[in-house]
């Protein structure tokens, strides 16, 4: 048995003949874990590290040969990948299966933070798709707002609310993703201080939390729509029995995803109604631990009534969007505490539903503040995907990038004689952020809040 381990939770994986405690005992132990990113394909189409391999049930992810240290590449400011578990991304997997992308859906993510499932829901989903990414925490909800705002797409809401809250939206989503606070057993080799706080009473808690979660948001969910539910954790109450309770409710039926063979994954069944699950275990594949169920809602659901609200009259300045944006006419401008922002014309209707049910943290683009006349282009507008390709930019080194990043003072070296104003700071053809370029000086824009240190 492991010295380190809980001895209760091996015992209890250990019942399974096909186990392999040894395995499970000695990846942790050796501690030696994959890293894997996930490209935006928006902005990047080559992984630009060596790769070991590519992540088999994910589309544009790769294991690297080694880890880069992230903070210190100008590409991963510009949104052009995100770091994250290999074993999360099977979600793309799913809606690939599932053939979710086919056309546009309404999408919450429900505990998001800190977004690397809502990266990969705009990456999988259909474009033209409506995402809302949900965190209850305050203090997490800002690193989701800035990783999404990384990521550059304009059709997502980001929120912050108790799941509970979502109960006033019945029948509204199509797909919802629930990757429930656990008790974390699937990351005890990425945090050892999970294993100190790890207890059969703390597995019990969170099943009862989960339970929660799910009985005050999921009347959200429309008839045939699908809950993705995941945890980090291999505790069965977490898992398992949370898909058999929602079956037992008689609102949902499990659905079966193909997988690979090859891929690792040990495909379960739970006790009482043989739901189909999914776990991920660090000794079989190249990813931490991790369990996934789908389920389709079959119960009538009432459904939220979507009236039709009057256009309020614009108060934005005509015009001043046009240098900035590609395809301006399919985007509603609107102003919020003095910052103009864009959010796609198709759901200018859901955005009011939204507001009046929900707290909203960010919708859409920010596109900067108007002074008088003039636009101050904000940072979102810089890393965004809907970005006029007329913009002036200038192209910086990896050095210049770096100085760029850590907002030092720039040298007019890096400035043109043909280029005034505001200009994009770019490495490698990706947006870092703003300057404005004056007649004795380069004002560097980048935000302070956002600044490396560790150079």
């Amino acid at each position: 048995m492991s010295n380190f381990l809980p001895n209760s939770l091996v015992k209890k994986l250990g019942v399974n003949p096909l186990f392999d405690t040894e395995g499970f005992i000695r990846v942790h132990e050796e501690g030696k874990r994959a890293t894997a990113i996930r490209l935006n394909p928006q902005k990047l189409r080559e992984c630009p590290f060596p790769i070991s391999g590519m992540v088999p049930w994910c589309e544009s992810a790769f294991y690297l040969e080694e880890r880069p240290l992230f903070t210190l590449d100008p590409l991963f400011h510009a949104g052009g990948y995100y770091p994250q578990d290999a074993s999360s991304m099977f979600i793309d997997h799913i809606i690939r299966k599932l053939e979710i992308k086919a056309k546009p859906v309404y999408a919450l993510d429900l505990c998001a933070a800190p977004g690397g499932k809502s990266t990969l829901l705009n990456s999988s989903l259909h474009p033209e798709s409506l995402l809302v990414a949900n965190e209850i925490i305050k203090t997490r909800v800002n690193i989701l707002q800035d990783n999404l705002t990384k990521w550059g797409n304009v059709n997502t809401v980001v929120t912050n609310n108790d799941p509970s809250a979502f109960d006033r939206l019945p029948g509204y989503f199509d797909l919802m993703v629930v990757d429930a606070p656990c008790s974390g057993s699937g990351m005890f080799r990425k945090d050892t201080d999970a294993i100190d706080e790890w207890s059969e009473a703390n597995v019990k808690l969170c099943s009862e939390r989960q339970q929660r979660i799910l009985a005050e948001s999921i009347s959200a969910l429309k008839t045939g729509g699908y809950l993705l539910y995941s945890t980090c954790s291999y505790s069965e109450e977490e898992n398992e029995d949370i898909a058999d309770w929602l079956i037992g409710t008689g609102d949902f039926e499990s659905i079966e995803i193909e997988i690979d063979d090859n891929w690792g994954i040990e495909h379960t069944r739970s006790v009482e109604y043989t739901a189909h699950g999914y776990r991920f275990y660090p000794h079989k594949l190249g990813g931490e631990g991790f369990f996934i169920t789908v389920l389709r809602k079959i119960a009538e659901q009432s459904t939220f009534n979507r009236k039709r609200i009057k256009p309020e009259k614009s108060d934005v300045p005509k015009g001043i969007l046009d240098p900035w944006i590609s395809d301006v006419d399919e985007f509603f401008p609107f102003i919020h505490h003095d910052d103009l922002y864009i959010f796609p014309k198709k759901y200018e209707n859901d955005l009011k539903y939204l507001q009046n049910v929900l707290y909203l943290k960010n919708a859409g683009v920010n596109i900067g503040k108007l002074n008088r006349k003039e636009l101050i282009p904000s940072h979102a507008l810089a890393l965004s995907n809907v970005l006029n390709p007329d913009v002036q930019s200038l192209e910086f080194t990896l050095e210049e990038a770096q100085n760029y990043l850590r907002k030092e003072n720039l040298t007019l070296e890096v400035g043109s004689p043909i280029i005034k104003g505001w200009a994009l700071a770019k490495y490698k053809g990706m947006s870092l952020g703003w300057m404005k370029i004056l007649p004795n000086r380069i004002n560097n824009y980048y935000p302070k809040e956002l600044r490396i240190m560790n150079l």
